[in-house]
């Protein structure tokens, strides 16, 4: 079944959703009282702030009591002339300004976390929720960082989101974030950390940078072991009313409203603004760059262009089999990750867009044509997007838990890497083992998608576990030749795909796919010898190539036998925090 959003208006807001107060032990500035950060944030131009002080609500607690003390005090008649000009501009702020309370959690081995919470939760249950988080009484009392043996991430998650709040991971690729690089726990753990269904976003320093080592670009999907796309925002992180600057112009101490996200919300509230955070709706969240055009999230997406996730089709007209191409890829990425479809676009991000004339016929005609060819129904969310003036039709197509699915009964499609491909034997085995281990454990009452350590959607499985003498993990992208034999003069061929680690067999060289046929075609061409590899280590690169605009690699691996691994086709964002990041040539 598809569906399409409802046309009601929406508008853009501004929000910083992590600052700090003088209830934080750390706070930089003497005086600061709790309207100068209102005033600050309405100059500023902010609609939406949380008060995230460390493992404490008392900031957003002291600032209630001083409006209900001036407000006790007007309704006796006892107000001084000073003190109803301050409530008057309480109450204007608070008018103008969405205030959310909130706290930046400190997880076992110092990870933070923002809970953010609706203005009506009453302070005595965040307050009971910091201190079912194990945060100790005189920490809460002085809105300490520290605080010892407190729960784990994970837990916070799961307490954070069923009490009802927005769980963002904070500055994951800087101090005290899960993600940052070179922090020395397992690759499963990161996984985990970063892909739990009860964290609703990541936060991150370097929301406006779109080069490939951007975070945000890291944790967009496409690669095997985060799958779930995670949606990234900005925040300052203010523990100060105004940012300082060095001699050179860079922050060295952010100040509220440094680092802001725009949302696009039907109305200003907490309950809109967690709607969001809950949807998969990317296109609707945005850094704000006051001098510079707002994005054009359609074009962004295709300067990213094809992959596991997303892909483009100029038109959805029954003619040239443009209908039946937009429905198989509904289908593959079902069967898959989901993803995203653009329908009015070429992937050609130089073209120019055709858009889409009538794009409340072309919904309709989508919608009856899924749910005629594709069972069982699969439910899809559409829209209309605008880049460069034109129309779009955005198809949004959910991880599919009642896989496999199947166009007229019989054709099953898979996402491979950008492109759509019929399911093999081998994959629609796995797709009916995953389908029935997700219909069991929702007769259970247990989340099927990505959380924790135990579970991973797709066609994303966890790989087969490495030999226990084996220290490197294998790239996580690309494609392995297990084992070969002949029959009849022909060579059968067993591929293993390294972004699930599913073993596909009877593959022959004029039956693969590209990258597969890419990969018999070098094995027969010759064998890869040990003196041929360019070797760091137990790790090696056997040829650095370019294959759609992007580099590519094939590399070796040597194990403490003497064997020797080859994987090829593997791209930079599957070798990036990882000892295959060696070879990554700065001029790719």
């Amino acid at each position: 079944m598809a569906s399409r959003k409802a046309s009601r208006q929406q508008t853009w807001y501004r929000a910083d959703l992590h600052l700090h107060t003088p209830a934080s032990a750390d706070y930089q500035e003497q005086g600061v009282r709790y309207i100068d950060i209102l005033r600050r944030a309405d100059a500023l131009g902010l609609d939406i702030i949380a008060l995230t002080d460390h493992n404490t609500v008392a900031g957003y607690a002291a600032m209630l009591r001083e409006v209900e003390q001036l407000e006790f005090l007007e309704s006796l008649g006892r107000a001084q002339a000073d003190e109803l000009r301050l409530l008057a501009e309480y109450r204007r702020l608070l008018e103008r300004l969405l205030v959310l309370p909130g706290f930046e959690f400190t997880a076992t081995f110092g990870f933070h976390i923002l809970g953010i919470f609706s203005p009506d939760t009453p302070i005595r249950v965040l307050e009971h929720l910091l201190l079912a988080l194990n945060v100790p009484s005189h920490a809460m009392d002085v809105g300490s960082s520290e605080v010892g043996a407190s729960s784990d991430v994970l837990t916070a998650y799961r307490l954070i989101n069923e009490a009802g709040g927005l769980c963002i991971a904070a500055h994951v690729n800087s101090a005290h974030g899960v993600a940052m690089v070179g922090l020395d726990f397992g690759g499963q753990t990161r996984i985990a950390y970063t892909q739990d269904r009860n964290l609703h976003a990541l936060e991150v320093t370097d929301l406006t940078r779109r080069d490939r080592r951007a975070t945000s670009r890291f944790f967009d999907g496409t690669k095997a072991e985060y799958p779930r796309k995670m949606r990234c925002v900005q925040s300052s992180d203010a523990h100060r009313l105004d940012t300082v600057r060095d001699r050179s112009g860079r922050v060295t101490s952010p100040g509220i409203g440094e680092r802001v996200t725009e949302y696009l919300l039907p109305e200003r509230s907490f309950a809109a603004l967690l709607a969001l955070f809950q949807s998969a709706d990317f296109s609707r969240s945005r850094p704000y760059q006051p001098n510079l055009k707002p994005q054009d999230y359609v074009q962004l997406a295709r300067e990213e262009g094809p992959s596991v996730i997303q892909t483009f089709h100029e038109s959805c007209e029954r003619k040239n089999g443009a209908l039946a191409a937009v429905i198989r890829d509904v289908c593959a990425f079902a069967n898959t990750n989901g993803g995203t479809i653009y329908v009015g676009v070429s992937a050609d991000k130089k073209k120019a867009p055709a858009g889409v004339s009538d794009p409340r016929a072309a919904m309709e005609l989508l919608e009856r044509e899924i749910r005629k060819a594709i069972a069982p129904e699969i439910t899809v969310e559409m829209d209309v997007q605008e880049t460069q003036g034109k129309p779009v039709v955005r198809i949004q197509v959910p991880f599919g838990e009642e896989r496999p699915y199947a166009i007229e009964h019989s054709k099953i499609y898979v996402r491979d890497e950008d492109e759509t491909d019929l399911a093999w034997r081998d994959e629609i085995v796995t797709l009916v083992t995953q389908g029935l281990a997700l219909r069991g454990a929702t007769e259970q009452e247990q989340q099927p998608a990505v959380t924790a350590t135990t579970e991973t959607p797709a066609l994303v499985i966890t790989p087969p576990a490495a030999p226990a003498q084996e220290l490197i993990e294998a790239p996580r992208a690309g494609v392995e030749i297990v084992s070969s034999e002949e029959r009849d003069g022909t060579l059968y061929y067993a591929m293993r795909d390294l972004r699930n680690g599913n073993i596909v067999r009877n593959v022959t060289r004029s039956s693969s796919r590209l990258l597969w046929h890419y990969a018999i075609k070098q094995t027969e061409s010759g064998p890869v010898t040990v003196e041929s590899v360019q070797w760091a280590g137990e790790v090696g690169l056997v040829r650095r190539y370019n294959s759609k605009g992007d580099t590519r690699y094939d590399l070796a691996q040597r194990g403490p036998d003497g064997t020797l691994r080859i994987y090829y086709g593997v791209g930079e964002a599957a070798m990036q925090q990882s000892p295959w990041q060696v070879f990554i040539s700065d001029d790719s």
